[in-house]
């Protein structure tokens, strides 16, 4: 009996900080953040032609969202990171059947050179966006 409560102070003593599966305690509970941003499918970035890493891509596609999101029609949503550096403007939104839609560009400046891409999403239910082909 004395083992037993020793097994279940020990227990109890435990502290779960994150829960990175299913299982007894429950499903895992995804990124909100991580959502939205893949809904993107790489956003118009990755259209644009330059060559970014992991983190200047997540940066890039942060600032899509914030400016499709939440950005005034016309203001710029910037980002950079050491020599790379983007600048996002979507335009007035505009409906397609029940979504609100935007059009929008994406400047991207990699040491000095200029890329730009232009395209167009439309707003979930959820409050992802996804881009138009």
């Amino acid at each position: 009996m004395m083992s037993l409560m020793a097994v279940v102070f020990g227990l109890s003593s435990c502290v779960t900080t994150k829960n990175a599966g299913g299982g007894l305690f429950g499903p895992r509970k995804e990124n909100r953040s991580a959502v939205y941003l893949a809904a993107l499918q790489g956003g118009i970035v990755s259209r644009s032609g330059a060559s970014l890493s992991k983190g200047e891509t997540q940066r890039a596609l942060e600032a899509e969202y914030r400016a499709l999101e939440t950005s005034p029609s016309g203001q710029a949503v910037t980002w950079e990171d050491d020599d790379v550096s983007g600048k996002v403007v979507a335009a007035a939104p505009y409906q397609v059947g029940n979504q609100n839609c935007r059009q929008y560009t994406h400047g991207v400046s990699v040491k000095a050179r200029t890329f730009e891409a232009k395209g167009a999403a439309c707003r979930n239910e959820d409050g992802t966006w996804t881009p138009l082909n």
